[in-house]
């Protein structure tokens, strides 16, 4: 967990992965902005991210394998009541 000064900028990578008997899957990294500053125990519940606090903001970031599990963080996240700022999908590797 790293905290920021400022709002965090947003930015994606990709990173490559294998699954037994499947052809390599690309998991991402997300970084996904939502207004506040997650105190303790609300950067207790996205524990398995790294968490960025800007002055008004928090930012989490996290490789995922695939787009369900970009959908279960974002639920996790407006579960809890939060507003979603931005979503950074990464560019296509090269």
């Amino acid at each position: 967990m790293t905290e920021a000064g400022q709002p965090g900028i947003l930015a994606a990578g990709m990173t490559e992965t294998k699954l037994r008997g499947a052809k390599s899957v690309q998991s991402r990294i997300y970084e996904i902005t939502f207004l506040g500053q997650a105190g303790s125990t609300l950067r207790s519940a996205f524990d398995d991210c790294e968490i960025s606090l800007g002055p008004d903001t928090t930012t989490l970031r996290a490789e995922l394998p695939d787009q369900g599990a970009l959908q279960g963080l974002l639920q996790r996240i407006t579960g809890l009541g939060l507003e979603l700022v931005r979503v950074v999908t990464p560019p296509p590797a090269e």
